[in-house]
């Protein structure tokens, strides 16, 4: 099973374009993720970039509009993600655990939906891409 890991840091909906961590910050994130990799369970892992860089683009009655950074009324914004193969949710939870996140940061732990949990209807839908993208990937 897959599954992100989703970092939701403390303040993050706010921080300042310009905003860097630590090398303390960095240097205990890099031993978590080389853990994460010796155990065998690291796909992949990415940082974002603060809210105030980023844009969004909202569809409403079916015409898209863009909104530019920073964004009003943010209560949480997401920071980054690790994504893993591991047995278990409760396994991906062990993991989670260990992080060495700040207070009041979140790790939100979400499952990746694979081709084969949908039923037949929608996998006939996508006319086989997803099963194509998992191959590529595998690859």
């Amino acid at each position: 099973m897959r599954f992100l890991m989703l970092m939701i840091p403390k303040g993050y909906e706010t921080a300042a374009p310009d905003l860097m961590p630590t090398a303390k910050e960095v240097e205990a994130m890099t031993k978590y993720n080389k853990s994460l990799k010796d155990a065998g369970v690291l796909i992949s892992l990415e940082g974002l970039t603060p809210p105030s860089m980023g844009s969004r683009v909202r569809f409403t009655s079916g015409k898209p509009r863009v909104i530019r950074g920073p964004f009003s009324g943010l209560s949480e914004s997401l920071g980054g993600y690790w994504m893993i193969r591991v047995k278990s949710r409760e396994e991906a939870t062990e993991w989670a655990l260990k992080c060495p996140a700040g207070d009041g940061d979140i790790i939100e732990i979400r499952q990746i939906q694979e081709a084969e949990d949908f039923p037949p209807d929608v996998r006939a839908a996508e006319k086989g891409f997803i099963e194509e993208m998992e191959r590529e990937r595998k690859m």
